[in-house]
């Protein structure tokens, strides 16, 4: 296969990744900015929502208030956010257009489809009351085109490339919730494990779509520790670290397998994998979660690098 070919690939699922990522972190930031804060008034944690967006900076180098209006337009709509759901659709569109031969017509038609009719969405139309609804468009249009490509893509090098991108971005996406939201939510009067409140951490889990998977695993309230064993070492949570790089070796060992050859990318892969497999959550925390989670945003993005050595994109 052709690296550029396969760069679309990976960016077509990536994108489509992202848009959906960025669709639940605005529902949780919603959800927490809606909720009465226990001094008066309504909490303020849009600011953590983009930052577990990485669009921090780039909001307050537009907006200097950060209302509800103005976060949802960035998130949703505003194409000068590479990462809002409108980008992140365009993106995907234009990089599945490119392979047009290489993806499948339900792959096609689900996120061409997906695209013409968010693209008729206006930003006025995301209003706190229809919020709720849009968001559940996004969800349901990105798992159609995730079942697309999963019931109908042959297993060959085109639907490894398209794996490499989605597991890439949503293990990036879980990391960056866990670090940004753990830090910022914990009470700063209180160790590490210690009490916060129930509705804070469900929205956590809430933005990776994992708050009921949690009571099914954990019967017990909401708890720090546990909270981030389900978002990095759990390998049957599917938007787990461990559960992404799990499938990020099958899509490596698949290539290797096709082409003959393996790949510095997969000696990463297996790396990282490995110290997921064998990490306990008292080393974690232990070392530092905030440390571990960096290092791993870190090591999550030279995977990036290495693939696109590996396979000439571009």
């Amino acid at each position: 296969m052709l690296g550029r070919t396969a760069e679309n690939l990976f960016w077509m699922s990536r994108y489509m990744e992202r848009a959906e990522n960025m669709a639940r972190l605005a529902e949780a930031g919603f959800r927490m900015a809606m909720r009465p804060d226990p001094d008066g008034g309504h909490r303020d944690d849009w600011s953590s929502t983009l930052a577990g967006a990485g669009v921090l900076d780039q909001f307050r180098g537009k907006y200097d208030d950060a209302s509800i209006d103005n976060v949802i337009s960035f998130l949703l709509f505003d194409e000068d956010n590479v990462s809002s759901v409108r980008s992140c659709l365009k993106s995907a569109r234009s990089n599945a257009r490119a392979v047009r031969t290489k993806i499948t017509r339900d792959m096609w038609e689900a996120l061409n489809t997906t695209w013409l009719d968010y693209d008729a969405i206006r930003p006025s139309d995301a209003s706190a009351a229809r919020l709720p609804e849009l968001i559940d468009l996004i969800r349901q249009r990105t798992a159609l085109f995730r079942g697309s490509l999963l019931g109908t893509i042959l297993r060959d090098d085109g639907y490894y490339f398209s794996q490499f991108g989605a597991f890439v971005e949503r293990a990036d996406n879980t990391a960056r919730i866990l670090d940004v939201k753990y830090f910022i939510l914990l009470p700063g009067n209180q160790a590490i494990g210690g009490e916060i409140d129930t509705y804070q951490w469900e929205t956590i889990l809430r933005s990776v779509s994992a708050h009921r998977a949690y009571r099914h695993v954990f019967h017990e309230n909401y708890r720090p520790w546990n909270v981030a064993d389900f978002l990095i070492l759990r390998p049957e949570m599917p938007r787990s670290l461990r559960f992404s790089y799990d499938w990020l070796q099958i899509a490596a060992d698949g290539l290797t397998t096709l082409y003959g050859e393996r790949q510095p990318s997969a000696d990463l892969i297996a790396e990282t994998r490995g110290i997921l497999m064998t990490m306990s959550m008292d080393t974690i925390f232990q070392a530092g979660l905030h440390e571990f989670l960096t290092g791993f945003v870190a090591r999550n993005s030279r995977l990036t690098v290495a693939l696109a050595a590996d396979y000439n994109f571009g």
